[in-house]
């Protein structure tokens, strides 16, 4: 986990153990070894990578391979087992390590998750289908058209539930079998599409993120409908993890900011926004309300909500603002003036702290095991943050090293 996180950036600096300056392109793909203090790498310049920390505690490339020139385009899967999945197109044994499942996709993979319980690798492509394989034999099992192009993927070995998000904001529940599905529901809360998923098989509770900069925590198990919105990013959400240890949330945004949710308090369901023609506080009329405003011989006003009770109000009955932790609010956001004075200072107490971590976001990964949090981003380079107590950060510039 990262080091403790405040609304503004700490004058405390990260240490830098190791630096790797950037090869061709970005890092797509990155994860910290398990019990290993190591880091594999997937570049979308075509380079697989593991990096080992040797005794001079510098980080070098222990194992380099390269892609064929196809993999933009691809359509096939390659899985590297026991370490991680990755999508990529392979015509030609290239490694014992390596398994190739042909012809999975007529497009090119979005989303790979690798199942070690059940044996299985789920994909998702650009051709809106989703697709389970045996990786073992490298055969499909069975398949599942989407609605929209698949952009988050989740999977409860207990149940074999799978957790589909899309681009169209919209998160389906798959019930697998071993040659077939089902659908059990569908549910959405975003404005914008999905972009990341996790599950908490514990708590069994779902998280969304999504392009509309929102965080939502679907709770599954209770089979309640609950829904708790969660408020603390400024850009596209691109990553969730969960660490059930701590019970805390860690997200991070396309703009470079980590949150670190703490999930072990009473949140609570943001209430629906209510329909009036007037408003609900001064009842003066909306301006759509004609009848209204010729009886009363008033101009129309603009309508807002109170994010707290969700009522109509108009601009001047919801002239304050106010953050409301508790409900997902980290920032201000209006409220109606009855409910900012119900607001006390204990209400206002953050739930949430807040880094930036110096670079545009496009992958995260927590190991829980060593409880090291891993991003990569558009500047070529990697970062692997360590415990709340201690401010380190393993900065790599992928892919080659420099003396």
């Amino acid at each position: 986990m990262a080091a403790e996180i405040q609304p503004q950036p700490q004058d405390r600096k990260p240490c830098l153990v190791s630096k790797i300056e950037a090869f061709q392109d970005v890092v797509s793909t990155a994860v910290i070894i398990p019990k290993e203090d190591g880091v594999i790498s997937v570049s979308e310049d075509r380079t697989i990578r593991v990096w080992l920390k040797r005794d001079s505690g510098q980080y070098w490339p222990s194992v380099y391979h390269t892609m064929p020139c196809r993999y933009q385009r691809t359509q096939n899967l390659i899985i590297l087992q026991g370490l991680w999945t990755l999508p990529c197109h392979v015509s030609m044994k290239i490694n014992p390590l390596f398994v190739c499942v042909s012809a999975a996709h007529q497009g090119r993979v979005t989303v790979v998750l690798f199942v070690l319980e059940m044996e299985w690798l789920l994909s998702t492509g650009q051709d809106k289908s989703f697709t389970w394989h045996c990786s073992e034999s490298g055969q499909q099992l069975g398949m599942h058209r989407t609605a929209a192009w698949v952009t988050g993927l989740q999977f409860d070995v207990e149940t074999r539930h799978a957790f589909v998000g899309d681009q169209s904001g919209q998160v389906t529940i798959l019930k697998l079998e071993q040659d077939s599905c089902s659908l059990v529901t569908t549910f959405k809360g975003h404005t914008g599409n999905v972009t990341a998923l996790c599950w908490d098989p514990v708590q069994r509770v779902l998280f969304s993120g999504s392009s509309d900069h929102s965080i939502i925590m679907w709770d599954i198990g209770g089979r309640k409908g609950t829904a708790i919105e969660l408020q603390g990013h400024n850009d596209k959400v691109q990553g969730l993890c969960y660490a059930s240890h701590t019970r805390q949330l860690i997200s991070c945004s396309s703009d470079g900011g980590i949150v670190i949710w703490n999930m072990d308090v009473a949140r609570q369901e943001t209430p629906e926004w209510l329909d009036s023609d007037s408003c609900q506080k001064c009842e003066q009329p909306f301006f759509w309300n004609f009848k209204q405003m010729w009886d009363s011989k008033k101009i129309g006003l603009r309508q807002h909500h109170c994010r707290k009770c969700g009522q109509a109000v108009c601009g001047k009955c919801s002239s304050k603002r106010s953050t409301i932790p508790l409900m997902g609010f980290e920032f201000e956001v209006r409220v109606c003036d009855s409910c900012h004075e119900s607001i006390t200072d204990e209400d206002r107490a953050p739930t949430a702290t807040f880094h930036d971590s110096k670079h545009s976001i496009v992958y995260m990964h927590y190991e829980p095991t060593t409880g090291c949090l891993l991003t990569s981003g558009t500047d070529k380079v990697i970062k692997v943050w360590t415990g709340t107590h201690s401010a380190c950060i393993y900065e790599f510039q992928t892919h080659r090293y420099i003396q």
